[in-house]
């Protein structure tokens, strides 16, 4: 029997440009259900000011506008998801934020397969432990991680050991 560590929590985005297209959608869902423990998932459609509030630390920057108007332009589907380093499977799975490089250097990943541009490049996902609780709470203002972790993680854990 294997020692399982601790089950990470992140957020995980799949943003409107994929949602937009039923097919890929559910591609990107089932590569989730494979790879990942599903905690919370939600669809939403966000108004400009929840996209400026995420985003504010890109404020001034020359591809926030553009950001901020395309999160805002359909609906997408956000995702808590749990395995061991979720936060560093989840960016592998994602691949380059740049879908031109994505396309050439890791062309198995979502954003190569599924990307338009830069911006509209399928998915997003917190990169770090800090950035994946702020996410999560913005997103999942109802969720509570340390009560997950203290009732359902050990569930999630158990039932992974072999």
């Amino acid at each position: 029997m294997r020692c399982v560590k601790a089950l990470q929590l992140t957020l995980a985005v799949i943003k409107p440009d994929a949602v937009a297209h039923p097919l890929i959608l559910e591609a990107l869902h089932q590569k989730i259900l494979e790879n990942f423990i599903i905690v919370r998932k939600k669809d939403l459609m966000w108004r400009a000011e929840d996209s400026e509030k995420f985003y504010a630390e890109h404020a001034g920057r020359f591809f926030y506008q553009r950001l901020v108007e395309f999160m805002s332009s359909g609906p997408m589907r956000a995702y808590i998801l749990a395995r061991e380093d979720a936060i560093t499977h989840w960016r592998g799975m994602m691949g380059p934020t740049k879908v031109f490089r994505a396309r050439f250097t890791s062309p198995d990943t979502l954003r190569g397969q599924y990307g338009l541009t830069d911006t509209r490049n399928t998915t997003h996902g917190s990169d770090s432990v800090e950035s994946a609780k702020r996410e999560i709470s913005f997103f999942f203002p109802e969720f509570n991680a340390d009560e997950w972790k203290s009732r359902e993680e050990p569930r999630f854990r158990s039932g992974l050991t072999e």
